[in-house]
């Protein structure tokens, strides 16, 4: 432990090995009336303990979601949702299994809605496909990728391409689309539900383009529309 009034370490409480630290650390979680006093424990045994990027009681949660990423491998959809308290460690255990995704080849992808978008239907959604569309322009290492996106792009959605590129500039300039002036010429109903198929066609599409699972991690859901709760 480290003494306040000298600033050193006193040699009878110093830590000698990773493991004891990790016991102290456990024994906080478990008796917290004998180290911490301001923390709410009660929240921390919940939500985990978060150090330098990394979550530690959370392993229940993180495998759970794992569990449920392993059952999508054979075709099938799933949702899960990470709530808690503001600053309880959601971005960093979604970022945790980023890694796992991404580990195993997959493909992961994020967006974030904002109560000012509210009416802005498929926001965070039009935001995550835009950065990954950004990605494969950027990357000259890429390019054989962006093309392949491309020509699948086109051959499954057609003349659709473009109305999807409006929502997703960045895929306008991979398909190469001239967009100025393009309107729906439809209801905003009829439109939003077309936007609504396209996108979820345009998944299909990444999916199968790269022969690979397709996460996504929309965060403060709490301010989705309701277009984009519907895909």
């Amino acid at each position: 432990m480290l003494n306040c009034a000298e600033g050193t370490l006193r040699n009878d409480d110093a830590y000698n090995d990773l493991s004891e630290v990790r016991d102290d650390l456990q024994l906080m979680l478990d008796k917290p009336s004998i180290y911490l006093h301001d923390q709410d424990m009660g929240l921390l045994s919940t939500a985990g303990l978060q150090i330098g990027g990394t979550v530690f009681g959370r392993n229940a949660e993180l495998s759970a979601i794992k569990e449920a990423y392993r059952r999508t491998m054979s075709g099938d959809s799933e949702l899960v949702t990470i709530y808690g308290h503001s600053g309880t460690g959601k971005s960093t255990l979604a970022h945790e299994f980023a890694k796992h995704v991404l580990v195993n080849g997959g493909i992961f992808l994020s967006g974030k809605f904002d109560q000012r978008q509210q009416g802005k239907p498929f926001s965070a959604l039009a935001s995550a496909f835009n950065q990954y569309c950004g990605i494969l322009m950027q990357n000259s290492e890429l390019s054989f990728l962006k093309q392949k996106l491309s020509h699948q792009v086109n051959h499954v959605l057609g003349s659709e391409a473009k109305y999807l590129a409006k929502l997703i500039p960045n895929l306008g300039k991979i398909l190469g689309l001239e967009l100025n002036g393009l309107v729906y010429g439809e209801g905003c109903t009829n439109a939003q539900n077309r936007l609504q198929y396209i996108l979820c066609r345009f998944v299909e599409v990444i999916s199968s383009t790269f022969d690979a699972t397709v996460t996504l991690c929309l965060d403060d859901l709490q301010w989705a529309d309701s277009a984009s709760i519907a895909a």
